[in-house]
């Protein structure tokens, strides 16, 4: 995992250019001798960036929250890539993040209603007032991206799938139409943050990319584009979450879904075949490395930021 991270950063330096920019966030301001990056968050407080690697996805939040209150553009291209998109509703909040960009365990989003979030900000338990108790921030260690694509003229081939560095590990069900991509990484893991990962990931199939470049991902198999008509991403957490069957209401699984391992588990048998091996799912999740667009010549043009 650690040496996936690296990889990640440096791939691609032999591309990098000294003009002072920041390729891991579109919406980053630049400048300075040596190159200092920050993004506007709050109330218009500069948030300080690390551009050598991605973005903490606290601060990515922030950022779209201050852009959204001040009329700006937080979309760059399209939007649902089809209007029966699912929509990440229960996730779009203005957060509290640590100094280190991690969410706080406790979430209010300015309000006196309030609740427990895990590593990758989703909620997971159910709401409740200022006296909430938050003991600890519970580690996402495993992030499934499902893809289900629109009706082709003709068959995909898995294997065509895979010619995609995003695909590269991914489970296709054709009677499904649907694609599956799992980032993992072992329980107990803190030196990666794979919800960064992740969060990177989600926006570049929704075509909503966070890089500099954003060029949307359009995969292409047999001569067709790959429309997808629904986007699910579930988290799985070291800790089953805490909802009650009282609170748990159609909005918590609207759009993000968190569930607990076994719940995962019994979807892995309805979605995918039996007879798949699930010794395909690697320990060290999708290669990043090479993740942004890497149709195009299967290179990710992600020099570093901040020369």
């Amino acid at each position: 995992m650690k040496s996936l991270v690296l990889l990640f950063i440096v791939a691609f330096a032999a591309g990098a250019s000294a003009q002072c920019r920041c390729e891991t966030m579109k919406w980053a301001t630049c400048d300075g001798t040596p190159c200092s990056c920050f993004l506007l968050v709050g109330k218009g407080e500069r948030q300080t960036l690390d551009c050598t690697k991605l973005i903490p996805k606290c601060f990515l939040m922030q950022a779209e929250m201050y852009r959204a209150r001040m009329g700006q553009s937080t979309r760059t291209i399209g939007g649902k890539p089809v209007e029966t998109a699912i929509v990440d509703n229960d996730g779009i909040y203005d957060p509290d993040c640590e100094a280190n960009g991690l969410f706080k365990a406790k979430q209010c989003n300015g309000t006196e209603e309030c609740w427990c979030v895990n590593s990758a900000g989703v909620r997971r338990t159910d709401k409740g007032d200022k006296n909430l108790k938050c003991e600890e921030l519970v580690e996402t260690h495993w992030v499934r991206l499902q893809l289900k694509h629109n009706q082709t003229t003709a068959d995909v081939d898995p294997a065509k799938l895979k010619t995609y560095v995003l695909l590269r590990h991914s489970t296709y069900d054709k009677d499904a139409r649907m694609i599956v991509v799992d980032v993992k990484k072992e329980i107990g893991d803190r030196q990666a943050d794979l919800t960064r990962m992740a969060y990177y990931m989600e926006k570049d199939i929704k075509a909503l990319p966070l890089f500099k470049d954003t060029t949307k991902f359009e995969p292409t198999v047999a001569g067709q584009k790959l429309q997808l008509e629904e986007i699910l991403v579930y988290y799985v957490d070291e800790k089953a979450p805490t909802f009650t069957m009282k609170r748990l209401t159609g909005g918590v699984i609207a759009v993000i879904v968190v569930v607990s391992l076994a719940v995962i588990a019994g979807l892995v048998v309805l979605f995918l075949s039996r007879k798949r091996d699930r010794a395909r799912y690697e320990k060290t999740q999708v290669s990043f490395a090479l993740l942004h667009h890497g149709k195009r010549s299967h290179k990710m043009p992600f020099p570093l930021a901040c020369r």
